[in-house]
């Protein structure tokens, strides 16, 4: 990476001064729905228009050229001097789940700003134009579903499918985004192959193990992808007193059982990356001194490997239907989603270890076991992830925190692999 078009970018000083980044962030961490420390954003709300306003206004002033879609994905584009060429991508989101920190997917969108602007400074000139991207709906606080932009920005989430989205109180998407501006025909926001040259995000862990081993920067080799299995148990209520034990048909411990068939079949894939969770388990009808008659599990089950986490979905199925039979009981189950896991792009992963050697950042890969809007930007172009550490691995809560430190290193590398991505 030291031939002609890097002599600007090796003037990258190894201690980024990003104050003014970290006063952008503290400031949009105040556009929220509740108050200080805490952040939530839903999308579509007042506090996500407003925000959304903030980091165009900040884009603006970079000299970036703005356009959003249909659902309201914004592209942000630092023209190069191939216009007509695919461009280099980098972003995250700003939404924000109820109760959350100011760190998650905001350092992704931000930083990827603030790398934009450190190669401005430099005198740096992309040959490949370089857009930020700030997704939809990366969390799925409204409409239950993760990654709402970049699902239908890859295409797998059909405008048909799209339209059936309701919030809790009923609302639909179409509604919802038109009453915020975002105008045009749903079946454009899908982008063919070749839209992106390459794609690479900037997020921080969500996990513990960069702070733990001292390591400044991650480079994401897996995403894990989630699958979601709905699980509805059907049995017969009565009196907890007068009904006899032989005779129950108890929906609440057939269900405690496949819990904990669930986490069995887990730990018994022999690898750490299969995880399996259940998130919700509502109880009907919810009374102390009333046999639980209807159970409604909702399950998480993620793996980098889609056949592992697949065969962990078939075990539990036939856990269901053994149950079923055994207990007497009625058991159905509903495959809400299974979305693939993605493999990082060797090219990116190596242009970001480069980059990260060349700014004098200690590195390590390894796997995303959160997923991102990434996971689906790899369905159209090769992409990859940047992690830097949060303290304590937390997130989604007011106490997530990344120090200036690793935001800096990680803005370091990133705007080192943008510029050699984007020559």
């Amino acid at each position: 990476m030291a031939t002609e078009p890097f002599r600007k970018v090796n003037n990258v000083p190894a201690q980024l001064s990003i104050d003014g980044l970290i006063d952008e962030l503290m400031t949009l961490a105040t556009i929220s729905e509740a108050e200080p420390p805490v952040v939530t954003r839903v999308v579509f709300s007042a506090a996500d228009l407003r925000a959304r306003a903030d980091v165009k206004g900040l884009c603006a002033e970079a000299g970036l050229t703005i356009h959003e879609d249909a659902i309201g994905n914004t592209f942000a584009r630092w023209e190069g001097t191939a216009p007509e060429l695919a461009p280099v991508g980098t972003g995250s989101h700003i939404d924000a789940i109820p109760n959350a920190g100011l760190y998650d997917g905001c350092v992704g969108v931000l930083g990827g700003l603030e790398a934009i602007r450190v190669l401005q400074r430099l005198g740096f000139r992309p040959r490949r134009s370089i857009e930020l991207v700030i997704f939809t709906a990366e969390e799925p606080t409204r409409f239950g579903i993760g990654c709402l932009g970049s699902r239908m920005m890859g295409g797998v989430l059909s405008p048909t499918d799209a339209l059936k989205l309701r919030d809790k109180e009923g609302r639909g998407l179409e509604e919802l985004r038109l009453q915020a501006g975002f105008m045009g025909s749903l079946e454009s926001v899908a982008l063919p192959q070749g839209r992106f040259h390459q794609f690479v995000e900037l997020h921080i862990e969500q996990g513990p193990t960069l702070e733990a081993e001292g390591i400044d920067v991650g480079l994401v080799t897996h995403i894990a992808a989630p699958a979601s299995l709905r699980v509805v148990v059907e049995g017969e209520g009565g009196h907890a007193g007068a009904k006899l034990m032989p005779g129950r048909k108890d929906a609440l411990a057939a269900a405690a059982e496949l819990i904990l068939a669930l986490e069995a079949t887990a730990k018994g894939t022999g690898t750490i990356d299969t995880v399996a969770t259940v998130g919700i388990c509502e109880v009907f009808p919810g009374a102390v001194n009333s046999i639980p008659s209807r159970v409604r599990l909702e399950t998480d089950i993620r793996d980098t490997d889609s056949a592992r986490r697949d065969g962990v979905i078939d075990a539990l199925m036939k856990a269901c239907a053994e149950t079923s039979q055994r207990r007497g009981i009625s058991i159905t189950t509903e495959l809400v989603n299974a979305d693939p896991p993605a493999i990082c792009d060797a090219a990116i992963l190596d242009a970001l270890e480069e980059s990260a050697k060349a700014a004098g950042k200690s590195y390590k890969r390894m796997v995303s076991r959160a997923y991102h809007d990434s996971l689906f930007m790899a369905r159209i172009a090769p992409a990859a992830m940047l992690f830097i550490p949060c303290r304590g691995g937390v997130s989604h809560r007011p106490d997530e925190y990344a120090s200036p430190e690793w935001i800096g290193a990680g803005v370091h590398v990133l705007a080192r692999t943008l510029a050699h991505l984007a020559s």
